[in-house]
């Protein structure tokens, strides 16, 4: 993130020191249409994995309403009742950072634990993996996407992208259009998310009406407060095994309150960055002495923190 500190970013290439938390799912390329990737876990099991996310409180609110939806559906059917339509597309918008892509992943498990869909993986995708640079090749990348998403989730990220504001003989349009054929024509096999900034979504939803058509709904993820963004560290801390000394707390909660939140603001990724630059500065400090303690070994301080940008 660009609003992060140069220590931050510092820390971010030196991540391996942790064997750095993954922020969002496997590439697309580690899922293949051989691979039987199958949900074992119960539609519970895994929306108790969403509820412990740090925040996005009307996320699983919006998240748990559209599977009440479609387990109410799955259910009357059995019963020989008619249910009632409940498209499973979605638009999630908001910065980066605040969880999208990890939604998602969920999101296609549990479809997959409900019997919605066959396998409930997630393929994810941008633009650069969709548009071609000749007349016919964008189609192509956009079947190839899509089949491999065939039985789960294409998470299309920054889709907006597909859509410049000066589009002019752009290929962008090509996959939109090879995109909404395919979702009309293969309607159960695949659950297509679409994601990105607020504004930029609702100009790409404008772009072609039969786009905006195809998605029941927008969810939106909000940013991170000061207070979740520690608890994310907190979070940090206890998968690695390091505490928070006496005043570190209330350190952080002033260090996120002064970080500037512009545009490329990170969000849970800035989060995830100071904690591995604090790591990194508790590291230069405890080198130094002879015999550290367990507390030496464990605890980070106010000191450890990054400087502010």
């Amino acid at each position: 993130a660009g609003a992060t500190a140069p220590a931050v970013q510092q820390a971010t290439q030196t991540a391996g020191l942790l064997g750095n938390v993954p922020a969002q799912s496997p590439p697309a390329a580690a899922v293949t249409a051989a691979e039987p990737v199958v949900s074992s876990r119960p539609s519970e099991v895994v929306l108790g994995e969403l509820d412990t996310l740090v925040g996005l409180e009307s996320v699983k609110r919006e998240v748990r309403s559209l599977i009440n939806m479609i387990e109410v559906g799955r259910r009357r059917q059995e019963a020989g009742l008619k249910a009632a339509s409940v498209r499973r597309h979605l638009v999630f918008t908001g910065s980066p950072g605040t969880g999208k892509t990890t939604v998602a992943r969920l999101y296609g498990e549990i479809l997959a634990s409900l019997g919605v869909l066959e396998r409930g993986h997630l393929v994810e995708v941008s633009r650069v993996d969709l548009v071609g640079e000749h007349i016919g090749s964008t189609a192509i990348r956009t079947q190839e996407a899509f089949d491999r998403a065939r039985g789960g989730v294409l998470f299309i990220d920054e889709a907006y992208a597909l859509s410049p504001e000066d589009s002019g003989r752009d290929f962008g349009k090509e996959a939109i259009d090879t995109l909404v054929k395919l979702m009309e024509d293969h309607r159960e096999a695949v659950v297509v998310i679409v994601a990105g900034y607020t504004a930029e979504m609702e100009r790409f939803l404008a772009v072609n009406p039969g786009v905006a058509s195809r998605f029941s709904r927008t969810i939106t993820f909000g940013d991170y407060a000061p207070e979740e963004l520690l608890r994310i560290v907190e979070q940090q801390g206890e998968e690695h095994e390091y505490h928070l000394g006496e005043g570190t707390g209330e350190a952080l909660l002033k260090y996120f309150t002064a970080l500037p939140k512009g545009p490329s603001f990170g969000n849970g990724r800035t989060a995830r960055q100071t904690f591995e630059a604090m790591v990194e500065r508790h590291a230069g400090r405890v080198a130094q002495l002879p015999d550290p303690s367990t507390d030496d070994l464990t605890l980070l301080y106010a000191d450890d923190l990054p400087e502010l940008p």
